[in-house]
């Protein structure tokens, strides 16, 4: 355990659309220190999604981390020399930082043949993420599955 919690850092909101959520996909998106080729593709993808559906773009970010946020999932704790998976609930920056990166991470998952660009990809992801499919949507599933499987163990929650 830490001797003291870890400092959180509060990030500064983009410059297009004035929003922290959507620094945070910026900063999970990028590489090498490349911010301006990472803020290039995600507003590319947001465009790409706004076209799509007739929604405004920051809507759409909010709904789609809205949809991809887990509610439980599974803790190791350990009791009497055996380690139990503990169902807990999340709260709001674990949420949070949990779908941006299932979402950055299902996206990079996704074909270089049927997508062309990074900016397609995530906007795959989050349209999928937006109809209650793709691979972010099934992350959260199976968190939730760990969460029910393990209810047995509720009771040593901390």
């Amino acid at each position: 355990m830490r001797a003291k919690r870890a400092k959180i850092i509060e990030v500064q909101p983009d410059l297009k659309f004035n929003s922290p959520k959507i620094t945070k996909i910026i900063n999970r998106v990028m590489r090498d220190g490349k911010k301006s080729v990472a803020e290039k593709q995600v507003y590319l993808a947001l465009d790409l999604l706004a076209k799509e559906t007739g929604k405004k773009p920051l809507e759409l970010v909010e709904e789609v981390i809205r949809m991809i946020t887990p509610q439980m999932e599974v803790r190791s704790r350990r009791v009497g020399g055996a380690a139990y998976q503990v169902p807990m609930p999340i709260r709001g920056r674990r949420g949070l930082s949990l779908s941006v990166r299932w979402l950055v991470e299902e996206a990079n998952k996704r074909s270089n043949k049927q997508y062309h660009s990074f900016a397609e990809k995530l906007a795959a992801e989050m349209l999928d993420a937006l109809n209650n499919t793709g691979g972010s949507i099934g992350k959260r599933d199976g968190a939730h599955r760990m969460a029910d499987a393990n209810k047995a163990f509720a009771h040593f929650r901390w």
